[in-house]
This record gives structure tokens, C-alpha cells and sequence, in this order.
């Protein structure tokens, strides 16, 4: 069997060509690709998330960069869920009030955005909205005349279903304009014939090999993938019970309220079992406040 190829909608492969200082020139193309800019300057920042709060988790960026104007993040979305957005929302906000109150005056001159390269998001999803969605979303304060509140604080997101299919497509115009963002989702042989016409996906493909032979990065990978397998089993027989279990009390109950203690249980379960309230609160529509109190 031919040994299976990761491409940057993996978070770790993205980490693992991008973040690294001698692959500096390949992030700026991409990042002046995406955000239509010209970088003079770029400097890898602390991925770690401001916690001033000791009751608050940690969390580590995606990516976190300054360029001579930009303080920018950027989050690989391998799947979209309904707590993608608020999540990724609360990072640029909590770097931006650490960051644009500091020294005498506030900071108006630098752009604080985050760049969100988001999987799906496709015709297929529950996201997808055809009558609003884009297949780049800018987001920014504004009131409902569209005057800003602020011009310094932006969220972009990418469909990149939309961009991983456009290459399959016959438009030679956009595949050209949009291949830094494309190139981050190919397989070997479709990179090898993007490559021939541009020397930075060229070299993007030598990185991302790369990190594909390299065996401490398939051993992550392998271990992440049978956590989520296991996630899933678990995940898949906690419904099970917890539905059982609400059909019974529903019979007495009422259907509805017996549902619903159904899937208080299987949160208890889930939470008994160590799993974390995040993964909790995606599998069960419960909010975090809920399960505390379970």
C-alpha cells in the first residue's frame, strides 16, 4: 500500500514547514499571497496565548507572527464546528487588548488579524450559506451603516474546500492567483505539476516531504489520529447509552426532557472518563457552565 501523504491541513504540518526560521521567505509568500501585502520584516512570536486568569487553560497558536505593520495569527481549521469561531474570535481579542494598550498611547497603527485557513465549510456542511457565504471571508467591527468601529482588528477566513477544488478546476487564472493557498492541500503528483511554474511551491514541496519522512513526525501523527479514533468509538457508544437511556426516561418523562437527562449522562460519563469539557461540549450541545456541574 502506498504509505498515506500529510499536507498542511494537518495543524502539526503546517507548524512543521512554516514555523521554521529558514523557511521564513516561504511563509512571507504566502502571507503577502493571502493578505495582499509586502512584508519587509518578519519575527516568529511566543505561541503560547496571554493566561492572566489561573483558571483559564492554555492554549498554543497555529502560528503567531509580527511583520513591520502586522501583528497576525493564523489557525488550521482541519474541521468546522460550531465553537471554531467564538474560540478563535476569543485569541485575536485577547491579543489585542494585551497588546494595543501597551506603553502611553494606544496602538492604531498596527493591524492585529487573524488568518483562519477553515475545512468545512463546503456545499456539503451545515455552514455553508448560499446566499452569504464567500470563499473569503473578511470580518471586522462595524456598525450597520458599515462605518468601522476600529480598522485595526480583522478576522479572515478561507473555505479551503473551495480552494482545494478549485485546482481540479480548468480556470488557470485563479488557480495561479490563489496556488500559495491551494499548494497547502495537495497530494504528491498534483504539487509535483504546480510546481514546475513556481519556484516557491517548488520549494514548499521539498519542505512538506520532508516533514512527511521524518518518523517523529508520523509517530505524532499516528498517536493523534488514534486518539481521535478512540474519541470517536467513545463518542459514538456514549450516544448509544445516553439515547437508551433517554428513551427510558422519556417513556415516564415526556420524550424531550427524557432526551435530555439522556445526554447529561453520557456527558457525566465522558466527564468521569477524563475527556476534556471542549470535546464534551462539541459532542453534546451542553455548554461548559453545564457540565462543571454535573
Amino acid at each position: 500500500m502506498e504509505e498515506k501523504f500529510y499536507t498542511c491541513k494537518k495543524d502539526r504540518a503546517f507548524k512543521e514547514v512554516f514555523m521554521k526560521e529558514e523557511n521564513k521567505e516561504l511563509l512571507i509568500a504566502l502571507l503577502e499571497s493571502v493578505l495582499d501585502i509586502k512584508i519587509k520584516e518578519l519575527k516568529y512570536l511566543n505561541l503560547e496565548k496571554n493566561t492572566d486568569n489561573i483558571n483559564i487553560r492554555s492554549k498554543r497558536f497555529d502560528l503567531h507572527v509580527k511583520t513591520n505593520s502586522e501583528n497576525i495569527q493564523i489557525e488550521v481549521n482541519s474541521q468546522m464546528h460550531d465553537y471554531i469561531r467564538p474560540r478563535n474570535a476569543s485569541f485575536l481579542f485577547d491579543t489585542y487588548s494585551h497588546k494595543v494598550g501597551v506603553g502611553e498611547k494606544y496602538d492604531e497603527k498596527t493591524l492585529f488579524v487573524q488568518i483562519n485557513f477553515t475545512y468545512g465549510l463546503g456545499s456539503d456542511s451545515k455552514y455553508f450559506n448560499k446566499e452569504e457565504d464567500e470563499n473569503i471571508n473578511v470580518f471586522m467591527l462595524r456598525n450597520n451603516k458599515g462605518k468601522p468601529f476600529i480598522d485595526n482588528l480583522k478576522l479572515i477566513e478561507f473555505n479551503m474546500d473551495y480552494f482545494t477544488k478549485l485546482w481540479y478546476s480548468n480556470d488557470e487564472k485563479l488557480v495561479d492567483k490563489y496556488k500559495y493557498i491551494i499548494m497547502m492541500n495537495l497530494g504528491k503528483k498534483d504539487l509535483e505539476k504546480l510546481s514546475k511554474k513556481d519556484k516557491v511551491v517548488e520549494r514548499y514541496m521539498s519542505e512538506i516531504e520532508r516533514v512527511n519522512e521524518d518518523p517523529d513526525f508520523r509517530e505524532y501523527i499516528s498517536a493523534e489520529e488514534d486518539a481521535r479514533k478512540i474519541e470517536n468509538s467513545l463518542r459514538d457508544e456514549y450516544r448509544e447509552e445516553g439515547l437508551a437511556e433517554g428513551r427510558a426516561k422519556g417513556l415516564a418523562e415526556g420524550r424531550a426532557e427524557g432526551i435530555k437527562e439522556g445526554i447529561k449522562e453520557t456527558a457525566k460519563k465522558m466527564k468521569e472518563d477524563g475527556l476534556s469539557f471542549e470535546v464534551i461540549s462539541r459532542y453534546t450541545n451542553l455548554t461548559v457552565e453545564e457540565i462543571e456541574k454535573l
